[in-house]
């Protein structure tokens, strides 16, 4: 054999080298087809494959994250939002991923988009800002079950962000500040009706007792003297001054 026919034999064992050996990794599985036909999962290592017969698709295992574009929807209250997601999900069947759907990757983001928009359709605006949770769980159990024949298992869906109208933003910051000067007034009328229940305990209490009206009088006093002011006004105990106006004629008392 000549120089020439070995290159030749040597460039055709090279070419059926590449054509057999696959190596998969540990994350991945490789879908074998024989002339066209399904016979089986392989990996991971090196998988040989039969020269021009056998062929591999390769499958990856691991979580996809995929972000749901913004949508357009209108809810139960009619209120329309724009709402976006972000989903969650790994294929568990790799055998089923490549022969029962065309590109699962994308037939999820276009079921997980349809899926969103009929979900927010059949919420009030109040469960997707105070109850997103419900909300989660309905839209991870109706993406799971439509991917469930594709092999792939839907983990976690997370409504990420709710954009209400400027006027529906208006109305409600208007309602969260009518609620918080409710609340504050409730607290004023509370904290008066405390204060005036002690202050009648503590009438009572000094009315009980005559000392204590004196001691009282006597502060008051200590209080007023440290005043910096031009009028002084002395309070006079009311039963200092009741003897001296019995001692004066009717006439005068008037």
């Amino acid at each position: 054999m000549d120089f020439v026919g070995i290159v030749i034999l040597a460039i055709f064992i090279l070419m059926v080298l590449f054509t057999s050996i696959r190596i998969v990794n540990e994350y991945e599985r490789g879908v074998v087809f024989r002339l066209g036909r399904y016979v089986g999962v392989r990996g991971p290592g090196l998988i040989l494959l039969i020269p021009f017969i056998e062929r591999m698709v390769k499958v990856e295992l691991r979580v996809v994250t995929m972000d749901v574009p913004q949508q357009e929807c209108i809810t139960m209250d009619t209120v329309t939002v724009k709402v976006d997601a972000v989903v969650y999900f790994r294929v568990m069947k790799p055998e089923s991923a490549i022969l029962n759907v065309e590109q699962y990757i994308r037939a999820t983001s276009l079921l997980c988009q349809t899926t969103l928009r009929n979900v927010v359709g059949q919420s009030d605006l109040e469960d997707l800002l105070g109850h997103r949770d419900k909300v989660n769980e309905k839209l991870q159990a109706l993406i799971d079950e439509g991917t469930e024949p594709w092999g792939i298992k839907v983990s976690m869906v997370e409504v990420r962000d709710v954009q209400l109208p400027e006027t529906m933003q208006r109305a409600m910051a208007a309602q969260a500040e009518a609620e918080r000067e409710r609340r504050a007034k409730i607290v004023h009328a509370e904290g008066e009706a405390q204060a005036a229940e002690k202050l009648a305990e503590a009438a009572r209490i000094i009315s009980s007792q005559p000392a204590a009206m004196q001691l009282r009088y006597l502060q008051t006093l200590i209080t007023i003297s440290t005043e910096k002011t031009n009028t002084l006004v002395f309070p006079l105990p009311i039963d200092l001054i009741m003897p001296l106006l019995n001692k004066l004629p009717e006439g005068q008392k008037k």
